[in-house]
């Protein structure tokens, strides 16, 4: 079997994939980032492996490297060119979160791709939850019936006064978290539903909840008052989804539930593994109605799962792309280049949809040259440029919304 050479772009997140890709077999020939003390991160672990790794900060030097694939994990909104100049070299790729942050960027990624022969995966890894398995496996048997509706929550709010974590996901006025609208961060509640039902979205409107940290003191830096976005798809089978960007209220949890015409499984929310499966008395195939329990990985790789991140996902997220690569087949839905897309053009949309009255978006299908045609110059973003450009669109529901100026001089003395 061959041994695939692997290159990491952004080390933050990117080493979490890269170092699971190195754990099944493979060889981690390159890493770049343009963080000095994220390289000296990864100094060490090549050190400690005893690695023959190539460390850069240019990615142009970076991709003159002799690999097969890139993982992608830099900057939330900046994936998509890097991705373009991997399939002029005919490199695979596994990118993290969004694939494209514009609707131009999806039109150009995907005319890319279509020219190369690589391999495009989103490594979105809340489907390989062990209580998601379950409820695909669940959904799969048939017994939910057609399905009809979905639900996914990734609820993350966050301590104003967790100083290190302000420092490490926030540590510049700039960063793209004080810039990302509440819809944007959509792949951890839409991609879980996606998988589990097989449907894509292709349409979507949504709301958004305005309300900001009111502490004086707190030391905010963010641009985006909004604490949840809820957003609506109608689907290619005619179900509906209700999802949320990365959301902030309540107690934190990440919750998933799909619901047929003859019954409905869910996680319960708090839990790492718990699982509610129920029908109605005239629908059950086993008499049963109400059925709680902890869901199973059932896998033989289980140990080596509990050692990777995100509670095994990372672990089966990086195998499934590795058997990819070693079929040289493209990743099924909602993996695959196409469903990255879907999901990226969702979050952007349903931002539009909060700005513009909450009316409803088409999402596009790019294979269309009507549809690339009405976006292919479309590259309104709420992110500040490369360049340091101002953005095109507001990040907020409230355009006009600004920390208070007490909060942000609390944020800047973070770094003093």
């Amino acid at each position: 079997m061959k041994k695939f050479r692997i290159g990491v772009f952004g080390t933050r997140r990117g080493m979490d994939i890269g170092y699971n890709l190195y754990s099944l077999g493979c060889e981690l020939v390159a890493v770049c980032d343009f963080l000095e003390d994220s390289l000296t991160r990864t100094r060490e672990l090549v050190k400690r492996e005893k690695l023959n790794t190539v460390i850069c900060n240019d990615f142009d030097e970076f991709i003159k490297q002799d690999m097969d694939a890139v993982v992608l994990g830099n900057y939330f909104h900046e994936h998509a060119p890097y991705a373009i100049k991997c399939f002029e070299k005919g490199i695979h790729v596994i990118s993290e979160c969004i694939s494209n942050s514009t609707m131009a960027e999806g039109v150009e990624l995907l005319r890319a791709f279509k020219k190369s022969n690589s391999i495009y995966m989103l490594a979105e890894n809340y489907p390989q939850m062990v209580f998601n398995r379950e409820m695909k496996r669940i959904k799969d048997t048939g017994n939910l019936g057609k399905i009809t509706y979905a639900e996914g929550e990734y609820n993350h709010p966050t301590d104003p006064y967790d100083v290190e974590f302000t420092k490490s996901y926030k540590y510049k006025a700039d960063h793209w978290r004080n810039y990302t609208p509440s819809t944007y961060y959509i792949t951890h509640s839409l991609g879980p539903c996606m998988w589990i039902t097989g449907a894509t979205p292709k349409r979507v409107s949504a709301y958004s909840i305005f309300c900001p940290e009111t502490d004086p003191n707190a030391p905010v830096s963010g641009l985006v008052g909004d604490n949840t976005s809820i957003i609506t798809t109608q689907n290619d089978d005619g179900s509906i989804f209700r999802v949320t960007g990365c959301s902030k209220f309540g107690g934190h949890h990440i919750s998933y539930r799909v619901c047929g015409t003859k019954g409905s499984v869910e996680n319960f929310r708090g839990t790492d593994d718990e699982i509610m499966l129920r029908y109605n008395s005239w629908s059950s195939p086993d008499g049963t109605e109400i059925n709680h329990y902890k869901a199973e990985w059932n896998d033989p790789d289980e140990e080596m799962a509990r050692n990777a991140g995100h509670g095994g996902a990372d672990y089966f997220t990086a195998r499934y792309f590795l058997r990819c690569l070693e079929s040289g087949k493209q990743p099924e839905h909602p993996f695959d280049i196409r469903s990255a897309i879907a999901m990226s053009s969702v979050g952007i949309l349903a931002h539009r949809s909060v700005l513009n009255g909450n009316v409803p978006y088409d999402i596009p299908d790019f294979d269309r040259e009507e549809d690339c045609r009405l976006y292919e110059n479309d590259r309104l973003s709420p992110f500040p440029g490369p360049d340091g450009s101002a953005p095109t669109i507001p990040c907020c529901s409230h355009p006009d919304f600004r920390p208070l100026d007490s909060q942000l001089e609390a944020y800047a003395k973070l770094f003093n």
